[in-house]
């Protein structure tokens, strides 16, 4: 098969698909000949980017959804089905964050970020399962985009981190369950990525050239990610040249959990052996 064409006539949902990430994946997915299903609880720019890549001479089309309301994930099972008959993909995309010190954290915010980053996830996967299961043929592929949070912390994101831990550990027991079914499930940790993330770094920073020398001491790449490099690694993992690969957490991340410790401000001196 064309790799260009790896995702031939599949039909693929993304979650939090209107825009950054999500977007960049559900791009890749139809460029690779997908027939993508653009899921955002922000309807007009999921069909913005539907029209997109409708444009470019792919197919597209927005479901809204709010991932956190299950009836709403179902229903977009239902309309996937409606629309194309069958479902081959999900990536789980969509997801939320913050900062604040572990000791301040209510049950509110904690049940915000666990009902988006890992209830929905859950339960979609569950969901797309089924109808994988149930269709002719059997089988497809499931991708959750979680973080290098799952190898790694930082202060003040402690339900995020539990949260994208869940998605690992849920993911892989299903991997297990459903191997022999044809239906594999597999994550992707991606390290910091030109997306609203970053912006909300810069923000927070006294500049960006500031912002970026920082990161750059702590990511042997000495860049961001583009999002175009983690939409190739999950259609890659969508697609049948991944067909081994199953119950992985495939981490993208220029090297950023790999470093012990950040980059010295300066040029040290070689340190002989004996």
């Amino acid at each position: 098969m064309n790799s260009s064409a790896c995702l031939a006539d599949r039909v693929v949902i993304v979650t939090g698909a209107a825009r950054g990430l999500g977007r960049a994946i559900a791009t890749g997915c139809a460029a690779a000949g997908g027939r993508v299903v653009i899921a955002d609880r922000e309807a007009a720019e999921g069909e913005a980017a539907a029209a997109d890549i409708l444009a470019a001479g792919h197919a597209a089309v927005a479901v809204p959804t709010d991932v956190a309301r299950l009836d709403d994930l179902r229903r977009l099972c239902a309309a996937t089905v409606a629309r194309f008959g069958r479902i081959d993909g999900l990536v789980n995309n969509a997801g939320v964050d913050f900062v604040k010190p572990f000791v301040d954290v209510t049950e509110a915010e904690w049940d915000h970020v666990i009902d988006i980053d890992l209830k929905a996830a859950f339960f979609l996967t569950q969901f797309v399962a089924r109808q994988m299961l149930a269709q002719q043929p059997v089988g497809g592929s499931i991708v959750q985009i979680a973080s290098v949070h799952t190898l790694a912390a930082v202060a003040g994101a402690a339900p995020y981190d539990a949260a994208k831990h869940g998605m690992v550990g849920f993911s892989k027991a299903a991997a297990v369950e459903l191997a022999e079914h044809g239906v594999r499930v597999n994550v992707v940790s991606p390290g910091l990525c030109r997306t609203t993330i970053w912006r909300d770094l810069v923000a927070a920073a006294p500049s960006e050239a500031a912002c970026l020398d920082y990161w750059r001491t702590q990511i042997p790449g000495g860049r961001l990610i583009e999002p175009e490099e983690i939409a190739a690694v999950a259609v890659f993992l969508l697609s049948d040249a991944a067909g081994a690969v199953t119950g992985a957490n495939v981490v993208a991340d220029l090297g950023m959990t790999s470093l012990l410790v950040g980059r010295q401000p300066y040029t040290p001196r070689p340190i002989t052996g004996v």
